[in-house]
């Protein structure tokens, strides 16, 4: 071949492989770049007055006195909103209106009697106070507007009566004075379909802002605070100023997707006011700021991931993975020396290696599968173990997956030793045995450790071996190899495949997922400094 045409084909194939990896470092930035974008999100993040109560509250984190003035501030705010809503339910859910109707005349009943007036007196007053109560509970309990007004008319006549006054019937005048401006502006035939819409809008509140100053704590860690992230926040506002519904457009066609907004629903009533008066001032309701989540490496989470952070996850990851690695390694390293220096080229080897190569491409949960069988069910109850699913269950089923990888590589390094090294030392008189511990294998270090780090990868991001013989979506951080334990792997599994939960808090698995790729990338990074002290020493630099 021409000297010319040589040069170009090296040349052309240099520039294709430089091409091939710009391509593949492009691929891996298009896959890796938005999931490590949305990860980081789980630490830096806007976070509202909702996150450093439920910081302070749960953890103790922040100052008491700052987190109180912010509430303050917050809550002349939202005390607005409030108001807008007790007020247009009062026209709407009369119940507690006609409870407070009754009591205020059992009230007067009891006030009359203390006052020891005469029997017939008595009398007189109380059929007086009935007819207004029973005027006042026709107002209530009607859906016909201008029925509902002429009752209330009825009711204010008595406004100006001595007898009435200073006594609970004055109650009677003040509530038919408020349910008359409800009167005016709702229309009492929707009530049922105000009273649902008004439980959506008051969930949404609840969302946005949680749960009311007084009411009665949740049992749910989830239920005791508004939205503490802004970007959460931005969706449940969305939730609140907009209804999805689904119509049909075309008769016969698939049903169509709309938005409205939520105003046009109480057009015309009190509570319109409601969500121009949130969105304006949402921002001084939830006061949100710049929060850099550091404890995300260190807290613990509440039940479903809702809140907390990832360490129990990180320290179960690298608890299975440096086990997997100590189990694996010596039958590894041992197995590659036997095939390299003792089992010469026979057919029973030939089968030895394709068995390997072989399980080096079997399905991660046919491991699982077998972990449980052989590990769990058939050698504890050997040895008087308990049968369940525990660290070192789960340890030994990763050494199974990555043996054949630590193998091959522990092979191939042995094999690429130089044959003088070995010469050299076994004509120094030094035994096989001694040749192979003293010269071989420090020798082949660099390669093998090359193989750790394709091991290192595998264990720590594998689900399914763990799946059935050690991990668990929550507990503790395991306190012997007997227990099982949480894993970042199966944590961002558990999130994926749960309930509508793990919906509200996408920033949860994007960030066990990035924590993963960090301690895989970590690990690795100290395995390839490792590998290149060892070769730099042999190399006498």
């Amino acid at each position: 071949m021409r000297l010319w045409l040589r040069m170009l084909i090296d040349k052309a194939f240099t520039n294709i492989s430089a091409v091939s990896i710009i391509l593949m470092a492009g691929a891996l930035c298009v896959i890796l770049g938005p999931m490590i974008y949305k990860g980081t999100g789980a630490v830096f993040f806007k976070g509202t007055v909702e996150f450093r109560r439920q910081q302070f509250e749960m953890h103790g984190r922040g100052n008491k006195a700052s987190i109180e003035k912010e509430l303050a501030q917050a809550a002349r705010y939202r005390n607005k909103v409030y108001a807008i809503i007790d007020s247009f339910r009062n026209g709407i859910d009369t119940a507690h209106l006609e409870i407070q109707v009754r009591d205020a005349y059992r009230e007067y009943g009891e006030q009359l009697r203390y006052n020891n007036i005469e029997s017939k007196e008595y009398t007189d007053l109380r059929r007086k106070a009935k007819v207004i109560r029973d005027e006042l509970l026709a107002a209530l309990e009607t859906a016909d507007n201008n029925e509902a007004l002429v009752h209330l008319d009825a009711v204010s006549a008595n406004k100006d009566k001595q007898q009435f006054a200073a006594t609970p019937i004055e109650r009677y005048f003040e509530i038919a004075e408020d349910y008359r401006k409800i009167v005016k502006v709702v229309d009492l035939k929707r009530r049922d379909q105000y009273a649902k819409a008004l439980d959506d809008v008051q969930e949404q509140v609840r969302l946005l802002l949680g749960p009311r100053l007084g009411q009665q704590i949740p049992a749910l860690s989830m239920d005791r605070y508004g939205s503490t992230r802004w970007d959460r926040a931005t969706i449940e506002m969305d939730k609140l100023m907009w209804t999805t519904q689904w119509v049909e457009a075309e008769k016969g066609k698939p049903l169509k997707k709309i938005r409205f907004a939520a105003v046009n629903t109480f057009a015309g009533t009190d509570l319109q006011q409601l969500f121009q008066y949130v969105e304006e001032n949402i921002d001084k309701m939830l006061q949100p700021r710049p929060t850099v989540y550091w404890q995300y490496f260190i807290d613990d989470s509440t039940p479903g991931h809702f809140f907390g952070g990832i360490g129990p996850e990180i320290i179960g990851t690298f608890i299975l993975t440096v086990l997997a690695m100590l189990f694996a390694l010596p039958p590894g390293i041992i197995s590659a020396a036997y095939l390299v220096e003792c089992a010469g080229d026979s057919l029973a080897v030939r089968i030895i290696r394709v068995c390997i190569n072989t399980l080096a491409g079997v399905p991660s949960v046919v491991f699982g599968l077998f972990g449980v069988a052989f590990f769990v069910l058939y050698i504890f109850p050997k040895f008087g173990i308990q049968s369940k699913p525990c660290v070192l269950a789960a340890s030994l089923t990763l050494s199974l997956l990555i043996l054949p990888i630590i193998i091959r590589a522990s092979e191939e390094a042995i094999r690429a030793v130089p044959q003088t090294y070995k010469e050299a030392s076994l004509s120094l008189g030094a035994s096989n045995f001694k040749t192979f511990i003293s010269v071989t294998l420090p020798s082949a270090l660099p390669g093998i450790l090359t193989g750790v780090i394709l091991s290192l990868g595998r264990a720590a991001g594998e689900t399914a071996p763990i799946l059935f013989t050690g991990a668990v979506a929550l507990g503790p951080i395991p306190r012997s190899i007997m227990e099982p334990t949480r894993a970042l792997s199966y944590g961002s599994y558990d999130l994926a495949v749960g309930d509508s939960l793990a919906t509200l808090v996408p920033h949860q698995q994007y960030g066990m997922v990035t924590v993963l790729i960090l301690l895989v990338l970590s690990l690795n990074i100290c395995a390839i400094v490792l590998r290149w002290k060892i070769a730099k020493r042999f190399r006498g630099v």
